[in-house]
């Protein structure tokens, strides 16, 4: 029996459903898996860092920044812990405002500190959710009222503040460092890279409610620590006489600069008015500038040192050879180059010129050289270029190539017009001629390092005054001028302070030589020169056989008192005393000089303050000389106006200052070393140095003098000798040379001869008295 075909049960609509079906799941699968890719692959490191802002904070862990210590390991910047506080503002919720308040109260102790305030607390709080600073490096009295509130979403975190122990102490040297630990000034801009170090991290994690579970610290290099030349002590007497003088002259401005003139470096740099890198705050924008090397002054006066340097070492010239100084006044090319008012020399020494701070006299020196060997001379001091000192913006002044110099451009330079020096130059130029004539470039820095204070490893440095110059030259060290005329520039430099202007630069044991400086400012509004703006200065060394230490001080615009007293040898001479004197004292240099007892120092201040007023008892010298020589009414000596005295006393004038100098050139082979003055011998160095005038020994007498009673004085007048010319000697210079003719003085006053009795070139017996009146 035939039975009918089965019927297929799949349909091939049912085929292509599963077909459809397949294939969405595949492209399903396929999406998820590029999705997968995408977000795991592509978007790994986005989503990573997400997590990880929701999951950890992570700090900036600040290194310690390096510490500053002066040459005995003193320090003069430290850093120290001390605490942040910031806010969580997501966590203060609805409270801002209400916490900003409390957090203000505390904290905002200072109006000027807007930081602090409320409004701005408040507005840091809603500009972020996350973090917002409250106050940074806060005192610790106000952490800890800030701990004692326990408010929510509050927190504290430790940073790092710079503190001077020293206050305002080389401030300008120092300078300062800003909230965010960057340097902005001083040595703590300068080497801000090495100070800094290199920062580390700290990781936190946090769970959901944003609790710390954990940290992992990346520990920070600290910076490194630098040690200076800078003698705190030495610093702090700069700095000490420097601001009384200021506030007694009340002066713009002024420096102080204290060199070792064998090795450069700097023992202190004072800048008067400071400023205090410990309150920020309230600092004066206008004090923070180093004035020592950022400042450019005319130097006037203070510059012929170089002039006469140049003069000695390049053209021949001598401290005895006569200059013409023209009454005072000197032209050129129609320009009239004047002496002080006060002052017409004729012929004098170029020492005495020198001394008194000729003005003609300088100019003719460095007519001398002519114009290319003098710029040569000024660059080799270091005028014109940069130091290299270890201090921000330091200026190269301001010193013109001859081809752009005019016709009587070389008269000004001489006298320390048309260029532009900086006090650190000017100390410097000092020290080259002190140390020998080697120019050693100026540092404040002594070494950096990784130890710190308590290493062994770490040594102090403590300053003791050389008796030459190192063995091995640093680099820039040169010699400018021979050992020979460095010897005879200390010498006249030492009879600036003795017989010159600079006598208020003396010290008590010690000698000292240096030179005054006053130059006037020029007027922005006329553009000349202005006659009561003054910048007066001195520069000097001391002891002058074998220098310890070079000074230059410098005051800006002194305005109290007379016009006499805004002079170098006023204002700034008094200012180098008082600190080379208690430095030397405190370095323990050996005396070179007897030591004044303090009522010998009273009685010479007061001469030197009453110095121009003369007795009431002196108007009439030749009544005086009458008198101490007990002369009878018809000697001749009472009237010696004869012709053949105006004969003598007209000659006397050039001679009397070369003999002066005659009777001190000895010291300067005291000066040199024994390897020079062997060489000085053996090439027969006589000459003006060692040898006495022939006519001095041949009128050298010594009469026989029998004492009478009652103090009188009965003279062998058979051997008669002509007076010498004092006028413009110091009193010492007087006694050697009427001494050395057998002659005596009865001096009246005090500062250089102006007057006498009898006149110069009178005859006189010899043992006879002669009156001198000294003033100023």
């Amino acid at each position: 029996m035939n039975k009918a075909p089965r019927q297929t049960l799949t349909a091939p609509i049912r085929r292509i459903r599963f077909a459809y079906v397949a294939l969405f799941f595949c492209a399903w699968t396929t999406l998820i898996a590029v999705r997968l890719g995408w977000l795991q692959v592509v978007r790994h490191s986005d989503f990573v860092h997400r997590a990880a802002l929701q999951q950890q904070r992570t700090f900036e862990v600040a290194p310690r920044r390096g510490m500053l210590y002066d040459r005995n390991l003193r320090e003069l910047a430290v850093t120290v812990q001390v605490d942040s506080v910031y806010a969580v503002p997501s966590e203060l919720g609805d409270n801002r405002a209400s916490a900003a308040e409390i957090l203000a109260e505390i904290v905002h102790a200072d109006p000027r500190d807007n930081f602090t305030s409320q409004q701005q607390m408040l507005a840091r709080f809603n500009a972020s959710k996350n973090f917002a600073w409250v106050a940074r490096k806060v005192d610790p009295g106000i952490a800890d009222r800030l701990r004692e509130l326990n408010l929510k979403g509050v927190y504290f975190q430790k940073e790092f503040k710079r503190f001077y122990p020293n206050n305002d102490l080389a401030a300008q040297v120092l300078g300062y460092v800003g909230t965010d630990d960057i340097g902005l000034g001083g040595l703590e801009r300068q080497f801000d890279d090495d100070m800094h170090g290199e920062p580390g991290h700290m990781l936190t994690a946090l769970d959901a409610r944003r609790h710390v579970l954990g940290s992992e610290e990346n520990q920070p290099m600290p910076g490194e620590n630098l040690v200076l030349s800078i003698d705190a002590n030495i610093q702090y007497m700069a700095e000490r006489a420097l601001d009384a003088q200021v506030e007694k002259v009340k002066a713009l401005h002024g420096t102080v600069v204290v060199q070792d003139p064998h090795t450069g470096q700097v023992l202190a740099l004072a800048v008067s008015p400071r400023f205090n890198p410990n309150d920020q705050k309230h600092m004066d924008a206008n004090v923070l500038t180093n004035l020592a090397v950022s400042d450019v002054y005319e130097p006037g006066s203070t510059f012929k040192l170089v002039t006469y340097s140049a003069a000695i070492d390049a053209a021949g010239v001598q401290p005895t050879d006569i200059v013409d100084c023209q009454g005072g006044a000197m032209t050129m090319y129609g320009r009239t180059l004047h002496d002080d008012r006060s002052d017409h020399f004729g012929r004098v020494t170029v020492q005495y010129a020198l001394e008194h701070s000729s003005d003609v006299g300088a100019a003719k020196m460095a007519l001398k050289l002519g114009n290319q060997k003098f710029y040569d001379y000024m660059k080799a001091f270091g005028f014109g270029d940069r130091s290299g000192i270890e201090l921000p913006s330091e200026t190269r002044g301001l010193l013109r190539n001859p081809r752009k110099w005019g016709a009587t451009s070389i008269l000004s330079m001489a006298i320390g017009q048309e260029v532009g020096v900086t006090p650190v130059q000017l100390v410097t130029m000092v020290s080259t001629i002190a140390n020998g004539g080697v120019y050693m470039p100026p540092h404040v820095l002594l070494q950096s390092t990784d130890e710190m204070k308590g290493d062994p490893r770490l040594k102090p440095a403590a300053f003791r005054p050389a008796n030459g110059l190192p063995a091995t030259l640093p680099d820039g060290a040169h010699r400018v001028i021979t050992e020979m005329t460095s010897a005879k520039m200390r010498m006249m430099m030492q009879g600036i302070v003795t017989e010159g202007t600079g006598r208020q630069a003396a010290l008590n044991g010690y000698s000292s030589g240096g030179k005054t400086g006053t130059a006037q400012k020029v007027d922005p509004a006329t553009h000349t020169y202005s006659h009561t703006k003054l910048v007066a200065s001195f520069a000097g060394f001391a002891p002058v056989s074998n220098p310890a230490i070079s000074v230059a001080v410098v005051i800006d615009t002194p305005t109290a008192g007379s016009e006499v007293q805004h002079y170098g040898g006023a204002a700034s001479a008094p200012v180098f005393a008082e600190v080379a004197q208690q430095v030397l004292e405190y370095l323990g240099v050996p005396h070179d000089q007897p030591l004044k007892t303090q009522k010998e120092l009273i009685v010479a201040a007061k001469t030197e303050a009453d110095g121009d007023a003369p007795s009431e008892n002196t108007a009439d010298l030749n009544a005086m000389f009458d008198d101490v020589n007990s002369l009878p009414a018809d000697d001749p000596l009472r009237a010696p106006a004869n012709a053949a005295a105006a004969e003598v006393a007209a000659n006397q004038t050039q001679v009397a200052a070369t003999q002066k100098v005659q009777g001190k050139t000895a010291e300067i082979l005291n000066m040199l070393p024994a390897k020079v003055l062997a060489a000085f011998h053996s090439e027969d160095g006589s000459g003006s140095v060692s040898h006495e005038s022939a006519p001095l020994a041949e009128l050298k007498a010594r009469p026989t003098v029998e004492e009478k009673e009652q103090g009188a004085v009965v003279v062998d007048a058979g051997l008669r000798v002509p007076v010498p010319s004092f006028e413009g000697s110091g009193l010492r210079g007087v006694v050697e040379r009427a001494d050395s003719m057998g002659l005596r003085v009865q001096a009246v006053g005090s500062g250089l001869a102006r007057e006498q009795a009898p006149a110069a070139g009178t005859m006189v017996p010899a043992g006879t008295e002669i009156v001198v009146r000294f003033s100023r």
